[in-house]
């Protein structure tokens, strides 16, 4: 099936707007590849320090005898994503040497749960956690010691941050490495019903913290399709995994076997310096990934994380092309919160083998691009199995529960289920698979707050009893780092469920589990210093219509008024020592990162957009 004429259009675009920039990453690698730092160019004393504590791999080490791989870890045993990483190095030191390999830890890389932080003054230090995680990775790999590297990641910042740090070791063959979900725990309507009784006063929260206990239970990665999981089908997509590596639960023969063909898949690209990491990641990847994002329902995060990822590698994106994309891209697949079963239930249904077999088949994947994890995109077609101690792929050409995922021919949606939004509130994120078609134009007076707990004050007082469209500013990048806002969910799920017309409006995110309430996410410009949300009052007639693609205040003349006084900057927890990323961060569309918002100031290369 050729191309289908949408995608190559966007792409053609994407390719001719970052010429420039692209030109000057490749020749950046070239450059590393021939004058960068490695282990022969190390002095004797430079090298005897890297291989000082390699014990029986230290004589390979020493003598070149084979490529060694680094790995760059973001292990912790709090993060039940994380905790299966903890043996993953002892073992991957075992599956080098197989194919005569070595393999080090390079560095550890932190890694912080939403999940967690949830709602609480840590959630403020999230996104920039990104930027930590990937200046760690470029020190985890200044060393020069690696001939490949393997990133050990998976959830919301951590899986973006290692790819925008490795990005600049680009000449370098890497491949993630997954860990997989924990098995699925509580169905997720009865976590959601559970949560909303809550809200409403009519359970405790023992019953609360009980029903969360059995959802989040096990080690793995949390079972909803939110930002970690979508990390992980957009991985798959780019070609940055073995195949179909990434939703294989902890703990299971067929998940050793995965990683051993990983850190072996390696070796032999190092072998070879085939594959490296900067032209795999180019601009057909990072388009397969945003059709993988529209087609699945993934994370809104992305709409932060894929320009912040494509920057790295001097690729230019930007909403309207998530947008294009989005309208020829349909729906084929709905996971909770898109639909009622998780992502053990999609890996069974058919998972990526079915999602890449019918996006390809219908024209809507780049199908000639670069891949690390095989070598060529067919391979994703395949699920994988163990058959004794031979890891084998089964075609998968067919759905085996369409009510969660479905072939292109017959989507759920026509189109990606996401929207841009703009108007003279500026530009946002309206994810609309996750809400009911009559929902998607909401009219209604407006109600300011500058953080969400004013807002479940507000409900809980019952000033919120009405059609409304709740604003919720000075969340953006630069105001506290760019919370999420999953607290907002349960309150305002209930004024929808008592008739009442309701929006959320706001600079923060809410992220793959955004829920049934429409909402204009990541608005930019944020209102700090003086965005034009921070210029809407109470009483405002707010429009948000995902037809048209319209976010405005009706009849307002906002450059008229002044600007509402912005929150003092956030303090504890540590959220002061980011107050220089606060300072300098970029805007949500440019990827919300102070690290690449400095980078190209320091080398300006005109990453500066047109906006429709």
């Amino acid at each position: 099936m050729p191309l289908n004429s949408n995608v190559a259009a966007v792409t053609d675009r994407i390719i001719e707007r970052s010429k420039p920039t692209r030109r000057r990453y490749l020749e950046l690698m070239a450059e590393q590849r021939e004058r960068g730092i490695n282990r022969p160019r190390l002095s004797c004393g430079n090298f005897a320090h890297g291989f000082a504590a390699a014990g029986e791999d230290k004589a390979a080490i020493s003598h070149l005898s084979g490529p060694n791989i680094g790995i760059v870890t973001a292990y912790n045993d709090m993060l039940s994503a994380h905790q299966p990483y903890g043996r993953y190095p002892e073992q991957m030191k075992i599956f080098a040497r197989e194919v005569g390999a070595t393999a080090q830890v390079a560095g550890g890389v932190p890694a912080m749960c939403d999940g967690v932080t949830q709602g609480q003054p840590g959630m403020d230090l999230s996104l920039f956690s990104r930027d930590v995680i990937a200046m760690s990775t470029a020190v985890a790999l200044s060393h020069g010691m690696f001939d490949a590297a393997a990133l050990l990641g998976i959830c919301d910042k951590i899986v973006p941050g290692l790819l925008i740090g490795a990005l600049r070791f680009g000449h370098l063959p890497m491949l993630l490495v997954p860990g997989g979900p924990m098995p699925s725990g509580l169905p997720n309507k009865e976590k959601q019903r559970i949560r909303q009784l809550y809200a409403e006063g009519k359970v405790g929260k023992t019953e609360l913290l009980e029903a969360e206990s059995r959802s989040y239970h096990a080690p793995g990665t949390c079972t909803f399709y939110g930002t970690a999981n979508s990390n992980q089908m957009m991985m798959e997509l780019m070609g940055l995994h073995i195949p179909n590596a990434a939703f294989i639960n902890p703990g299971t023969p067929l998940r050793q076997a995965l990683t051993r063909a990983a850190v072996h898949r390696l070796a032999s690209l190092a072998k070879d310096g085939a594959r490296p990491l900067g032209e795999v990641v180019d601009e057909k990847s990072i388009v397969n990934a945003m059709i993988g994002l529209v087609a699945t329902g993934g994370s809104t995060n992305h709409f932060i994380h894929l320009p912040a990822i494509a920057r790295a590698a001097g690729i230019i994106v930007d909403w309207q092309d998530l947008d294009e994309l989005s309208s020829a891209v349909p729906l084929i697949a709905r996971v909770y919160p898109n639909g009622s079963k998780d992502v053990n239930d999609f890996q069974d249904a058919g998972g990526m083998a079915f999602i890449t077999y019918t996006l390809s088949r219908e024209g809507l994947l780049h199908t000639d691009t670069l891949t690390a994890g095989a070598d060529t995109m067919d391979a994703w077609i395949g699920q994988p199995e163990l058959h004794g101690d031979e890891l084998v792929w089964k075609p998968t050409e067919e759905s085996a529960d369409v009510d969660m995922l479905r072939p292109v021919t017959d989507p759920f949606l026509a189109d990606g289920g996401t929207r841009l939004v703009k108007g003279n509130l500026g530009r946002a994120v309206f994810k609309t698979s996750a809400v009911d078609e009559t929902r998607w134009l909401i009219e209604a007076p407006a109600r300011c707050f500058s953080d969400q707990d004013q807002v479940l004050q507000a409900f809980k007082d019952g000033e919120l009893d009405g059609d409304v469209a709740v604003v919720v500013r000075f969340q953006g990048p630069r105001s506290n780092g760019m919370p999420e806002l999953h607290k907002l969910v349960p309150a305002l799920g209930v004024l929808q469920d008592r008739g009442h017309r309701v929006a959320l409006i706001t600079d923060g995110r809410m992220s793959g589990a955004s829920g049934k309430v429409p909402a204009a996410i990541h608005v930019s410009p944020e209102a700090l210093p003086d965005g034009p949300l921070a210029r809407v009052q109470d009483g405002d007639l707010i429009r948000l219509d995902a037809h048209t693609g319209t976010l405005e205040a009706v009849g307002v003349d906002l450059a008229s008024r002044p600007a509402a006084n912005a929150p003092p900057p956030p303090a504890g927890t540590g959220r002061e020592l980011f107050a220089l990323m606060r300072l300098t961060a970029s805007d949500a569309e440019h990827g919300g990162s102070a690290m690449l918002a400095a980078m190209e100031a320091e080398q300006p290369h005109g990453f500066e957009t047109e906006r429709s």
